[in-house]
């Protein structure tokens, strides 16, 4: 199946931590977020993902918060073919594990990526986000193809993304493979973790 058309609407949960990264020669300093969201019915495809994304290079003055997307992996090929053909976001293919259970209001996730037997990331997450009220969120994506996305190399992408969902604190432990793709935040601690529970949103 083609990917779809922009703009996608989708429906589903996000397990977001915040890290800073300092002294990474392949990585710029400053502050990165690095999530895991699963894409559920309705959503114009259903899917999971790992992206880690940090503050574009824009004028602050600029709303919605701008970013964009360093390393993403998602389980859909069209995702994938959609994602660096109208967006420029360089995604990859990876397996995923989610496992998740809940006591009343409060729910455990844990999740793993990898790809043939090569780990990428793991994490645990426990939130009652489901006792939040559902609120509005928006930002923008600002991303440049290149080698990976196939598109105009240097050209400029920016995509909006608009959406409610349910957004708490969260308690989170992450494991990150230090011969990986993300061994800039290998044994890095979380500033902050959020879950956003239920959401829809408009993306492009």
């Amino acid at each position: 199946m083609p990917h779809p058309p922009a703009p996608w609407r989708l429906h589903g949960d996000m397990w977001l931590s915040l890290f800073r990264v300092r002294r990474v020669s392949t990585h710029r300093d400053g502050l990165y977020g690095a999530a895991w969201v699963r894409y559920r019915e309705p959503s114009s495809l259903t899917y999971h993902e790992l992206l880690v994304a940090r503050l574009a290079d824009v004028p602050q003055r600029r709303v919605p918060v701008t970013i964009t997307i360093t390393e993403i992996w998602v389980d859909s090929p069209d995702s994938l073919e959609g994602g660096r053909a109208l967006w420029a976001i360089p995604k990859d293919l990876a397996d995923f594990g989610l496992d998740s259970s809940a006591s009343g209001p409060v729910r455990r996730t844990s999740w793993h990526a990898g790809l043939d037997n090569r780990p990428i990331a793991g994490a645990r997450f426990t939130d009652v986000s489901a006792l939040a009220p559902p609120v509005p969120f928006r930002f923008r994506t600002h991303q440049t193809h290149d080698e990976r996305t196939g598109g105009p190399t240097g050209t400029l992408v920016e995509a909006r993304v608009a959406g409610r969902g349910r957004a708490l604190p969260a308690r989170s432990h992450w494991e990150f493979a230090p011969n990986g793709p993300l061994a800039h935040l290998a044994g890095a601690r979380p500033v902050a973790s959020f879950t956003i529970t239920d959401f829809a949103l408009t993306f492009g």
